[in-house]
């Protein structure tokens, strides 16, 4: 995965000024972000804190550990059955 040039409160804090009444293509200006980014991270990041944001961060981070060991664990099972159902 990409990682981001920007931190949560990076993001949130550009998110802080759209919400203030900034418009999305002077702040896309500015940090040097499109604006599709920018509402992707409205979209994402919208209504947060930066607590709440570290806490989906770190979240995401164990949610894709856990589907990396069962689609290991699901690739064992099948060669497993595999081997077993040959006949000998």
């Amino acid at each position: 995965m990409k990682r981001s040039r920007f931190s949560e409160e990076q993001i949130i804090a550009v998110l802080k000024e759209m919400e203030a009444g900034a418009k999305a293509a002077d702040l896309s200006r500015k940090h040097g972000v499109s604006e599709a980014t920018l509402y992707n991270w409205k979209s994402r990041y919208g209504g947060m804190d930066v607590s709440e944001a570290r806490r989906l961060k770190a979240l995401e981070d164990e949610n894709a550990k856990l589907k990396k060991l069962l689609a290991e664990s699901m690739l064992d099972v099948a060669a497993l059955r595999e081997l077993l159902s040959k006949k000998w």
